[in-house]
């Protein structure tokens, strides 16, 4: 499993550097192959921290144009999935990425 985590790893790190990059789309493709074969591993804390910071990654490229729609819909689950497991595998990182998602929202984590 370990490689699996490896290649979804660099798929979440290639979409966040296409999400700087300013390509969202390609962001998306990637976040998409890491949730793909994330979600296809049984579950663990190592994967779960992926998901976290996936689901998160995926939030923070579609909110900002996302204001109504569809594509709000998809952000606001993601983020909603995201928040999920930083709650639950208490990774700091992901909980201060999710808490970051949160500070313009009027929630609390």
């Amino acid at each position: 499993m370990r490689p699996a985590f490896l290649t979804a790893a660099r798929h979440l790190q290639r979409g966040r550097d296409a999400a700087v990059e300013g390509f969202d789309q390609e962001a998306v493709r990637e976040y998409n192959h890491a949730l793909q074969l994330l979600r296809s591993l049984p579950p663990e804390r190592t994967r779960d921290v992926l998901l976290a910071h996936t689901h998160l990654a995926y939030y923070q490229t579609l909110a900002p144009a996302s204001r109504r729609g569809d594509a709000h819909q998809v952000a606001q689950e993601h983020l909603h999935l995201g928040i999920s497991y930083a709650r639950s595998t208490r990774d700091p990182l992901a909980r201060a990425i999710a808490e970051e998602c949160l500070s313009g929202l009027d929630v609390v984590l």
